[in-house]
């Protein structure tokens, strides 16, 4: 992996701070037994909830699952594939959309008191609380490695299911599923490789 200095100064983080949310971070498939505390959980919604989201409609919702009743419940509905590292992990976070996020505008974009109403159809507001819920995600991530941990962020699983077993009380769709602690034995596969600036970028 090869950073060139010039695009690595031109950054205001420290090198080491770069390294760690992006560079060296790498996604883990298994886990230490170490815990990973309340504390911390809090400590990375706390950073992470000041991302911008549109019209700061905020729809992200979090289910923490540490306990044993809580992880055979999970268990079932991720892939074959997901399923072992999702029990082993420490604790298991299901990110979601709240549907009903618009209830809250009032509150979270209060200059604007029209705000709740312009999201009374529920298609456009079930899209627009999924796309900024995923914003949310990419921050939570971020946030994670912030603290010090590894993400294993996971889309193989039963979406209807979870949000069955989990949700049916409430209006929050899965989309993301994300185990959370310290990296275990061989935890990475092989770094893969990123595509250029030049293969992405374009400017006009």
């Amino acid at each position: 992996m090869t950073t060139s200095v010039e695009s690595t100064e031109a950054l205001r983080l420290p090198q080491d701070v770069q390294d760690l949310l992006f560079r060296e971070a790498r996604t883990a498939n298994s886990f230490s037994d170490e815990p990973v505390t309340d504390e911390q959980i809090r400590a990375i919604y706390e950073l992470v909830k000041w991302a911008p989201t549109s019209m700061n409609n905020q729809p992200l919702r979090a289910l923490v699952i540490r306990t044993e009743e809580g992880k055979k419940r999970l268990a079932p509905l991720m892939s074959e594939g997901n399923r072992a590292k999702t029990e082993a992990a420490p604790v298991t976070v299901v990110l979601a959309a709240d549907t009903e996020f618009h209830e809250n505008l009032p509150r979270t974009f209060p200059h604007f008191p029209g705000a709740k109403d312009l999201f009374a159809d529920e298609a456009g507001r079930v899209e627009t609380a999924k796309l900024n819920a995923l914003l949310q995600v990419g921050y939570f991530i971020i946030g994670v490695r912030a603290a010090g941990l590894a993400a294993g962020p996971m889309t193989g699983f039963d979406a209807e299911g979870i949000d069955k077993e989990f949700f049916a009380d409430k209006p929050w769709k899965s989309l993301v599923v994300i185990n959370v602690g310290k990296p275990g034995d061989n935890p990475w596969f092989d770094r893969l490789p990123r595509l250029d600036f030049d293969e992405v970028v374009e400017t006009v």
